[in-house]
């Protein structure tokens, strides 16, 4: 006899089929293969006890601390912890139960039927002269070059924007962020781009946004998250995606002293009311796109959070966009230049990647369909035992 420890196994069902197990049982054993655990905020004393000795009865486990048994404090913080088998059985035990457990199974819920979606490259262009990497700064012929090119390399998607939105960047006017990307979107208009990839336009000033959509654009890439009700009028009226990106304070003060209490639970309840602003107003998740908006009021230990945590945001059912290219938050860690950044880069986004992402915003297209494809081939091998 030999015996090994198996790595992550992706397609715990196909892994189950590879190996003979009969049809009525693959799915029954799957959902005991995975291990899940949720970071329960402010669960009230009562739930605490009855969801602890609920999750105990099944074999699964509530970490809590010492002083629930007593009630010594109205609400607790806990950790929940059980297979995917053991959450589906919850997530049905607490719909009767009181003190808040019935809406605590209705997230459960929501947590396990979380689609994933295929991953796609979006390339960066920036028509102006004082982005933070100077390497994606194009105008005119160049940037339409550049499209073309980042298309070649594998890039479904091409985000382009005409104001920098760096850390302390100065402000543009409406008319002339129209006037820079004017001449790029009458371009690829005129050359019908838009027929071999889905353009982004990186902006939340709705005549510059409308011009690029009438232009062949698909796509909205709004840092302010949906602020301004004509950005979703817009993306309804043009029957366009949205992507709604978290940002503490504006790019003129967002990294001055970030501060979150939570900020995993801070940025999901933001998506959560701005998900809900723009479905009143007519958009649909699939629609919808999601940025935690990384280095956008963001220390570098709430950036790596967000990171660890990327998966909780699939749950919303909209795709999650991470955008981490050559930002400081790698020179925080290994003080490095942004042209020497791109292997911190690949590093992040693949992770994000592993976490749930599945639109990654990059300036460097070529490398990063390499690593993803590697990824995906690893992955394809995780059902195999």
């Amino acid at each position: 006899m030999q015996i090994y420890k198996l790595g992550d196994i992706t397609d715990k069902e196909a892994a189950l089929k590879a190996l003979g197990v009969e049809s009525g049982g693959i799915s029954i054993m799957a959902k005991k293969m995975e291990l899940l655990c949720f970071y329960i905020k402010d669960l009230k004393t009562p739930a605490a006890n009855i969801l602890k000795q609920d999750a105990l009865s099944i074999g699964a486990e509530l970490a809590v601390p010492g002083g629930v048994i007593l009630c010594e404090k109205p609400a607790y913080d806990c950790i929940l912890v059980g297979t995917k088998k053991h959450i589906e059985i919850l997530s049905r035990k607490e719909l009767a139960q009181p003190f808040g457990l019935k809406a605590l199974a209705g997230e459960l819920k929501r947590f396990l039927s979380a689609k994933r979606y295929p991953t796609r490259i979006m390339g960066i262009i920036n028509a102006n002269d004082d982005s933070f990497f100077e390497g994606s700064r194009f105008v005119a012929e160049d940037a339409v070059a550049q499209c073309e090119k980042m298309i070649a390399e594998g890039a479904e998607i091409i985000d382009i924007g005409a104001v920098s939105s760096r850390p302390g960047a100065k402000e543009v006017s409406a008319e002339e962020e129209l006037e820079r990307i004017r001449p790029i979107c009458d371009a690829i208009h005129d050359q019908k781009l838009y027929e071999k990839a889905l353009f982004s336009i990186d902006s939340y000033t709705p005549s510059a946004v409308e011009y690029a959509l009438k232009s062949g654009f698909g796509l909205i890439n709004d840092i302010t998250g949906a602020n301004d009700e004509e950005i979703i009028k817009l993306a309804v009226k043009y029957n366009a995606k949205l992507c709604i990106m978290h940002m503490q304070g504006t790019p003129q003060t967002m990294q001055k002293e970030p501060c979150y209490q939570d900020v995993t639970v801070e940025v999901s309840d933001f998506f959560e009311e701005r998900i809900a602003k723009c479905e009143a107003m007519g958009l649909s998740r699939a629609q919808i796109i999601l940025d935690v908006g990384i280095g956008f009021g963001k220390s570098l230990e709430h950036n790596l959070t967000l990171l660890r945590n990327m998966d909780h945001f699939t749950h919303f059912g909209c795709e999650v966009l991470i955008g981490a290219s050559r930002k400081s938050m790698i020179h925080k860690i290994i003080p490095t230049a942004t042209e020497e950044r791109l292997p911190g880069t690949l590093a992040i986004h693949l992770k994000a990647v592993e976490n749930g992402a599945s639109i990654v915003r990059c300036h460097d297209v070529a490398e990063h369909r390499q690593a993803i494809k590697v990824l995906e081939a690893m992955r394809e091998m995780t059902h195999k035992v």
